[in-house]
């Protein structure tokens, strides 16, 4: 029996990419899939919760992650790298200095936030650090004709933002967390307020006005609710 994404609890976003919204946080992981390969969009919150996007990634596929891109660098989206033993890990450049040396401060914000200590610990201890950092942008080549677009877009919600373009009709965004939909773009003390806004209109230029924004929490959005979004957060933190 073939499985589907539908099976597994994903949303199929266009041929060969999807996303699921992991429970908790609420936070979207994609995943696009080329020739024989793998690209996950973000890893999950704790080492069990990115074993779990692994065995789906294998059921769904018959494959292994290959390729693991990290938005930015906040528990949720980071802390179940090190399951995905044997990807190439990419990431906006000085993410890798984050997991290097401030991993207390991700785990006390991870315990703050509702992930038990124990797994906290877990995470912390063993969190994956990039290998190819990202300073301008990187095209992946994922065989079978399929590509996907790396792009240093921060700072903005964080100062290590990346987002990933898939081409393809239609074109899909994934945005990280510059862009939310279940709830007002949290902005915490790495965020950078007033480059926020160019970071969001540097995703509606690669993206254009078709594409598919699929945001770090909530649920996929058009052109039109990131250009809004974009304005609040310009009037919000005094930017033009």
């Amino acid at each position: 029996m073939t499985v589907t994404w539908e099976d597994l609890g994903w949303e199929r976003l266009a041929p060969g990419v999807g996303r699921c919204r992991l429970p908790g946080w609420d936070c979207t992981v994609g995943l696009v899939l080329g020739e024989g390969t793998a690209l996950l969009v973000d890893a999950g919150s704790s080492l069990a919760e990115g074993a779990r996007l692994r065995a789906a990634v294998r059921e769904l596929t018959g494959r292994d992650v290959t390729h693991l891109a990290l938005t930015h660098p906040h528990f949720d989206h980071v802390f179940g790298a090190a399951a995905f033993a044997g990807a190439e890990v990419y990431a906006a450049v000085g993410l890798e200095a984050v997991l290097a040396h401030e991993r207390a401060e991700l785990r006390r914000d991870a315990i703050r936030n509702g992930l038990p200590a124990a797994e906290a610990d877990e995470a912390a201890d063993v969190v994956s650090r990039p290998v190819h950092p990202v300073s301008g942008e990187w095209t992946l080549d994922l065989g079978g004709g399929r590509q996907a677009l790396l792009a240093n877009v921060g700072p903005g919600h964080s100062a290590h933002d990346l987002a990933v373009l898939v081409p393809g009709t239609p074109e899909v965004v994934f945005c990280g967390d510059l862009v939310e939909e279940s709830g007002e773009p949290q902005a915490g003390p790495d965020a950078v307020p007033s480059r926020w806004p160019a970071a969001l209109d540097r995703l509606l230029a690669l993206g254009g006005e078709d594409a598919l924004y699929v945001p770090g929490h909530g649920a996929v959005v058009d052109a039109a609710f990131v250009r809004r979004q974009r304005d609040e957060l310009a009037a919000r933190f005094g930017v033009s």
